[in-house]
């Protein structure tokens, strides 16, 4: 940990944020030659937002959106909207689960070894009423000793990599987080994803980077900084002051799906990029889903796209004013040609 400390301490420009970030990283019994992850995020990170980001590449982990642990073990990757991949991504791919019970979680995470997953996430993070009445997600982190305990069953299960995504907890305190961690390395996790603000808040208050800090200086597994990362400069601030071994980037990949390539290898977008990446995305969607689920998957996109521009939401109004595929790529034509004004950070009014 101390030379990773001499290192962060040297971040300064974007040049050396990206060096830091093609610093290999071990996770488990696996290598990643790229510490920048896309985070799991439940209705965005499907089959088609994977490839959409895979096009510009420059990241070191995908994860998929939440799967239910339950139907995990008999899904058909064939229909599932949301246990589906290309053969082509598995090896850096990791898929994120969702259950209340132990055995239920080992039994999908064993599925999800043998169809050659890089990895397996527990998700501890969601804050969805919906999911937390059926004590998943974040709801887990009332009940910490069930927690654990789904740690170390899916630990015993596997042996994959095993990530654990988590909040701060249902309370401002700063010690839980903490607990937890220790916790889940001794349980069995390999990595750590941690968004650090309390569950009740969803995103209405800025995430508290300092317990980055606290969380990644009590394990001595990887932990990947969750929340506010728009731009260059924040992945510099969140490294130098938390020393965090990477970075998991979630709806700004949504709004830039081009973020991993332009932190880690220098692309430089140009103007066309939003029509462009825009009709890709309906492309890809219509590609892998029938058209009245890929139109409704798109809108779920588009908040956080249209974010990049000036008037973003009069321009989201009318892209998605559509009825079907066809009329939503005609939209997109004549709404991002020419390119619209963007603004430097994104409105994250949208980021909803």
């Amino acid at each position: 940990m101390n030379s990773e400390k001499t290192i962060e301490n040297t971040i300064n420009t974007a040049q050396d944020l990206a060096q830091y970030l093609l610093r290999p990283l071990a996770i488990g019994n696996r290598t990643i030659s790229n510490r920048m992850v896309l985070a799991p995020m439940a209705g965005l990170g499907h089959i088609a937002f994977r490839q959409l980001v895979t096009q510009f590449s420059g990241f070191g982990l995908l994860f998929t959106g939440m799967c239910p642990a339950k139907a995990v073990p008999h899904e058909n990757p064939g229909i599932s909207h949301v246990f589906s991949w290309r053969p082509e991504e598995l090896d850096h791919t990791v898929c994120q689960i969702f259950g209340a019970e132990p055995e239920t979680m080992a039994r999908a995470a064993r599925r999800i070894e043998a169809e050659k997953f890089f990895g397996v996430d527990l998700n501890f993070g969601c804050s969805v009423a919906a999911i937390c009445k059926k004590g998943c997600g974040a709801a887990l982190l009332k009940t910490p000793d069930k927690a654990i305990d789904i740690v170390s069953a899916v630990r015993k299960a596997v042996s994959c990599p095993v990530f654990v995504k988590f909040r701060t907890g249902w309370q401002d305190d700063h010690s839980f987080p903490v607990t937890m961690a220790r916790a889940f390395e001794r349980a069995g996790a390999d990595a750590l994803t941690f968004h650090p603000r309390v569950a009740p808040d969803r995103r209405s208050r800025r995430p508290m980077w300092e317990l980055i800090g606290k969380v990644q200086d009590a394990v001595t597994i990887p932990v990947f900084g969750n929340g506010n990362l728009f731009a260059p400069e924040h992945g510099i601030k969140m490294i130098r002051e938390t020393g965090c071994q990477g970075l998991s980037i979630g709806r700004m990949a949504v709004a830039q799906p081009w973020i991993f390539a332009q932190w880690t290898k220098s692309f430089t977008p140009e103007p066309s990029i939003y029509m462009k990446t825009a009709l890709d995305m309906a492309r890809l969607l219509s590609t892998h889903y029938e058209d009245r689920f890929a139109l409704k998957m798109f809108k779920k996109f588009a908040p956080y796209f249209c974010a990049n521009f000036k008037f973003s939401n009069a321009i989201l109004k009318s892209m998605i004013r559509a009825e079907n595929m066809n009329e939503l790529c005609d939209n997109i034509r004549h709404l991002l040609d020419p390119p619209p004004q963007t603004l430097r950070l994104p409105n994250i009014n949208l980021f909803i």
